[in-house]
C-alpha cells in the first residue's frame, strides 16, 4: 500500500495553467505506473493522464492531449500533471492513483489502480 497526497489544485481564469504534484510514501514507489483521473460533480471519474514506472511511456485523454503533461520524479517519490490552456470544462476534483503491480505501463481504467490519494480541487473560470 502507498500513500498518495495531492496537491496544487486551485482557482484559476480560462486559459492559466496549474501545477498539480502527488507526493508518495513506500520506498517502491519507482516500480509503479501512476495515473491522474478526475471527477466533476454528476459525472463519472475519467481518466486524464498516465506514466509508466521509469517514465518511458505517457498515455493521455483525448480531451487533454497537447495541454497536460505527465511527468514524475522517482527519486522524490513525486507524479506531476502539468496543466496548460485550462478549459472551464477541467474543472474536477483530480484524484492521483498508484498502480501496485510493478513495472506497470500506465493504464486508462481506473479498475487498474489500487491506491488513490484524497484529491485536489481545480475550478476554471471563463
Amino acid at each position: 500500500q502507498v500513500q498518495l497526497v495531492e496537491s496544487g489544485g486551485g482557482l484559476v481564469q480560462a486559459g492559466d495553467s496549474l501545477r498539480l504534484s502527488c507526493a508518495a510514501s513506500g520506498r517502491t514507489f519507482s516500480r509503479y505506473a501512476m495515473g491522474w483521473f478526475r471527477q466533476a460533480p454528476g459525472k463519472e471519474r475519467e481518466f486524464v493522464a498516465a506514466i509508466s514506472w521509469n517514465g518511458g511511456r505517457r498515455n493521455y485523454a483525448d480531451s487533454v492531449k497537447g495541454r497536460f503533461t505527465i511527468s514524475r520524479d522517482n527519486r522524490k517519490n513525486t507524479v506531476y500533471l502539468q496543466m496548460n490552456s485550462l478549459k472551464p470544462e477541467d474543472t474536477a476534483l483530480y484524484y492521483c492513483a498508484a498502480d501496485l503491480e510493478e513495472y506497470g505501463l500506465g493504464s486508462a481504467f481506473p479498475s487498474r489502480y489500487d491506491d488513490w490519494g484524497q484529491g485536489t480541487q481545480v475550478t476554471v473560470s471563463s
